[in-house]
C-alpha cells in the first residue's frame, strides 16, 4: 500500500490526434492525406473511415467541457497537416487555422494548457505521390523543407498562445508499420531499409522544424513525443540476447539517441550508411526543452528470421491484456522512466499517452464501468508517482484517450477513450476511468491503500 502526491504544477490530462477525431475530411478546404487513401483501398479492419470519427472539428467545445470538468490542466492535440496545407505545400487554408485558433481560445478560457502536436500520421497525399530520388513521404531526403514550412506556418499564427510544441508522434511506429510492414498508411512494405529510412527522414524533418521554429520564436517548450519500449529478451540464449538490442536499436534508439545525442546507434550505422549524410548526425540533434513519452508496454523479442532485423514478438508471460491483446506491465513504465533519468541525464519529460482499449458495456444504468481500464490507469500513475519520487525528472501525465475514436487500422472497433463514443448519435459518456482519472487530477494524489 502507498500514497503518491504529485507536485501542484503537475500536468494532469489527455492526447488525442486530429485524424482520430475531428472527422470533417472534406470539409473547409482539407486536402487528402494518406490515411484517407488508405481507407478508399478498403485497408480498414471493420471498414469503417474516419469521416465523421467524433466530429470533434465541431463538437470541440464539448470535449474542451469534458476536460475542464475533469479538473485537467493539460490537452495535447494534433493539428492535421492538410488542413494547413492542402497540398502539402504551397497555399495556405485560411480556414483551417482558424480552426486551431478557436479551438485554442476555448482551451485557454478553461483554464488549460494547449500542447500542440504537429504531425500525428495524416501525411498530405500530394507528399507522398511526389517521388523523388529516394522515394516518396518520409522515404525522401525532399520532405524535410516542407515539414519545416508548415511548422513556420503554424507556430507564426498560434505560438502566441500554444507555449508548448511536439513535432512528432512515434516516429518508429510510422517508420515500421508505414513503410517496413505496411499495416498502417501509406502502406509500404519496403522491410528493414524502407523503415530506417522513415526514421532518418523524420529525424532530419524534426530537427529542421525545432530550429525553424527556435529562431522565430521565444520562450517557447520545444520538444517532441516518441513511443520507448524497454526491449527484453524472451531468453538468456544470445541470439535472443542479441535480437532485443537490435530492435531496441531501431524502435528506440534510432530516434531518440538521434535528438538526444546526435548519434545514429552503432548496431544500425552499417545498414544506414547510404542514406545518412555528412552534416546530419548534427542536424538531427536538438537541445529539446520537454520530451513526451508514450508507454504501453515493454517489448519482449526474440530471433526469428524471416522478419525486419531478425526480430519477431517472444512470449511476454504476463497475466493481463488489453483488448489490443498488449500485455499490461505497469512496472515497465518505472523501468523506462528511471532507465531515462539513467542514460540521458534526467531532462523533463512527461507522459504523453498511456492507455489501453477494453470491450466497454454500457450497462442498465447508461454508464461504463470499465474497472479493467481503472486498473490499469492507476497502476501506472503510480508507476509515475514511484518515478517521480525516486528523482525522475517528469512533469505530467496524460492519458490516451480523452475519447473513444478511429484506431486507425482498426477502424472504430478498438475503445482507448475514457469518454465513450456513440457513432450513431455521437453521444459523449464520461466512464469510470474519466472519473477515477479526474478524482486524481483534482487532488493531486493517488491512495492505493
Amino acid at each position: 500500500m502507498a500514497l503518491f502526491t504529485f507536485p501542484k504544477d503537475f500536468l494532469w490530462g489527455a492526447s488525442t490526434a486530429a485524424y482520430q477525431i475531428e472527422g470533417a475530411i472534406h470539409e473547409d478546404g482539407r486536402g487528402p492525406c494518406v490515411w484517407d487513401t488508405f481507407t478508399d483501398a478498403g485497408r480498414i479492419q471493420d471498414g469503417s473511415s474516419a469521416a465523421v470519427a467524433c466530429d470533434h472539428y465541431h463538437r470541440w467545445a464539448e470535449d474542451i467541457a469534458l476536460l475542464k470538468d475533469a479538473g485537467f490542466n493539460a490537452y495535447r492535440f494534433s493539428i492535421a497537416w492538410p488542413r494547413i496545407l492542402p497540398g502539402g505545400t504551397g497555399a495556405v487554408n485560411a480556414a483551417g487555422l482558424d480552426f486551431y485558433d478557436r479551438l485554442v481560445d476555448g482551451l485557454l478560457a478553461a483554464g488549460i494548457r494547449p500542447m500542440a502536436c504537429l504531425y500525428h500520421w495524416d501525411l498530405p497525399q500530394p507528399l507522398e505521390d511526389k517521388l523523388g530520388p529516394q522515394g516518396g513521404g518520409w522515404q525522401g531526403r525532399e520532405i524535410v523543407g516542407p515539414f519545416a514550412d508548415y511548422a513556420r506556418i503554424v507556430a507564426a499564427r498560434l505560438a502566441d498562445r500554444v507555449k508548448d510544441w511536439m513535432m512528432l508522434n512515434e516516429p518508429n511506429v510510422v517508420a515500421t508499420h508505414g513503410y517496413g510492414t505496411g499495416e498502417h498508411a501509406p502502406g509500404h512494405r519496403l522491410g528493414e531499409t524502407g523503415i530506417l529510412r522513415a526514421l532518418h527522414h523524420q529525424n532530419l524533418a524534426q530537427g529542421a522544424a525545432l530550429r525553424a521554429i527556435s529562431v522565430e520564436h521565444s520562450g517557447l517548450t520545444l520538444g517532441t513525443v516518441i513511443n520507448l519500449q524497454p526491449c527484453r529478451a524472451e531468453s538468456d540464449r544470445p541470439e535472443d540476447v542479441a535480437a532485443a538490442a537490435r530492435w531496441d536499436a531501431v524502435w528506440n534508439r534510432v530516434a531518440l539517441d538521434g535528438l538526444m545525442r546526435g548519434r545514429i546507434p552503432d548496431l544500425m550505422a552499417e545498414r544506414m550508411r547510404d542514406f545518412v549524410l555528412p552534416g546530419d548526425e548534427e542536424a538531427i540533434r536538438f537541445p529539446i526543452d520537454l520530451l513526451g513519452i508514450n508507454y504501453y508496454s515493454r517489448m519482449t523479442m526474440k530471433h526469428e528470421t524471416g522478419h525486419p532485423f531478425d526480430v519477431w514478438w517472444g512470449d511476454a508471460q504476463c497475466d493481463r491484456w488489453t483488448a489490443m491483446a498488449w500485455p499490461v506491465q505497469p512496472d515497465g513504465l518505472y523501468d523506462l522512466l528511471m532507465e531515462f533519468k539513467r542514460d540521458y541525464g534526467n531532462p523533463a519529460v512527461f507522459v504523453a499517452e498511456n492507455g489501453a482499449a477494453y470491450d466497454d458495456v454500457v450497462t442498465p444504468d447508461g454508464r461504463v464501468h470499465d474497472a479493467e481500464r481503472v486498473a490499469f490507469l492507476r497502476d501506472h500513475v503510480a508507476s509515475v508517482g514511484r518515478a517521480l519520487a525516486d528523482g525522475c525528472n517528469v512533469t505530467g501525465y496524460l492519458c490516451w484517450s480523452l475519447l473513444d475514436n478511429f484506431e486507425w487500422a482498426f477502424g472504430l472497433s478498438k475503445r482507448f477513450g475514457i469518454v465513450r463514443v456513440d457513432y450513431d448519435t455521437l453521444v459523449r459518456t464520461p466512464k469510470d476511468s474519466y472519473r477515477f482519472l479526474s478524482d486524481v487530477a483534482k487532488s493531486g494524489r493517488l491512495d492505493l491503500a
